[in-house]
């Protein structure tokens, strides 16, 4: 699949991305795809099968790295800043639009666990937005926060919130953050340490990929809410839903879809099983394509009985 490097703004920072052209399209000007990863994730982990896909089946794609993580610039490194990320999520659809081929006001905003949350915010109250797809998405950080609380021991937690607030002390007194791993065996200090996700995430891991992250996350996290601009989408929405997610609380995603009025997908697995080699790939992929089709943005609308049998 043909591709190009793509350099945008975002806040005074160069961003990188890499832009997929529409490998056929039914019209002059295609939509295009707007994607992102979730938390510590970067470009080339995991992401590009999906952009593959989406551009195959003649859909215009911008992936790229946020502000600090990947090939993008930015400092300090390996922080996560929600706000900023939506901020750069906005200025992706800037770039998206300005590219050759590209309908402007035909936008699809694609993300993934915490990117999933951040396509809410930024779809709030546009028109420019033909659809929203929200993957195993974390709307929630408090209702996060205690659906994690029976998967870790007390006393990681602790370690956690003592490094977070060590990592915070030190940054306003204009130091070096703290960093923790991003992913870790369970009871281990680490952002995310469920039974089986560091080896999910490694075998999604692309060459910019750090296993590493800013220890202030947890403070960063516990503010999150984008359920709460759910209402206030006016496109079509498909959210994809884990029924046994250890990451992105299930309950918290459906009630944010609810608000949204948005078609709902459950499938019977974990928060890393709709990447490519595990189980549920390729039945996320195909329902998101179905989806698009259905609201026009693939050319001919499909019928139901088209649509591949999943649980």
């Amino acid at each position: 699949m043909t591709r190009t490097d793509l350099i945008f703004t975002s806040g005074g920072t160069r961003m990188s991305g890499w832009f997929y052209p529409a490998a056929s399209a039914a019209d002059a000007l295609a939509p295009v795809v707007v994607m992102a990863h979730g938390l510590g994730g970067t470009k080339d982990s995991g992401l590009e099968p999906f952009a593959e896909r989406f551009a195959a089946a003649g859909l215009n794609v911008l992936l790229f790295d946020y502000r600090g993580f990947g090939a993008s610039e930015g400092v300090p490194r390996q922080r996560v800043s929600l706000d900023g990320q939506v901020e750069d999520y906005r200025a992706a659809c800037v770039a998206a639009t300005a590219q050759p081929g590209v309908d402007p006001n035909r936008i699809v905003l694609w993300g993934v666990s915490q990117s999933g949350g951040h396509v809410i915010k930024v779809a709030a109250d546009r028109d420019d937005v033909a659809a929203v797809i929200a993957v195993v998405p974390m709307v929630n950080g408090m209702a996060a926060a205690r659906h994690a609380l029976p998967l870790h021991k007390p006393s990681a937690l602790l370690r956690s919130t003592a490094t977070g607030l060590l990592s915070s002390v030190r940054q306003l007194a204009g130091g070096a953050p703290s960093m923790i791993p991003l992913v870790g065996q369970p009871g281990e200090l680490a952002a995310l340490s469920a039974d089986g996700y560091e080896e999910a995430y490694r075998a999604v891991a692309g060459p910019t990929w750090r296993n590493e992250v800013d220890a202030s996350i947890g403070s960063e996290l516990g503010r999150y809410r984008a359920d709460k601009a759910a209402s206030r989408i006016k496109a079509p929405a498909l959210f994809q839903i884990a029924d046994f997610d250890q990451a992105a609380p299930p309950h918290a995603a459906a009630k944010a879809a609810f608000d949204a009025r948005a078609e709902v997908r459950h499938y019977p697995c974990d928060h890393f099983d709709i990447f490519e080699g595990r189980d549920w790939f390729e039945a996320a992929v195909d329902h998101q394509l179905f989806f698009l089709k259905n609201h026009g943005l693939l050319g001919r609308v499909i019928q139901s009985n088209d649509v591949p049998a999943t649980s």
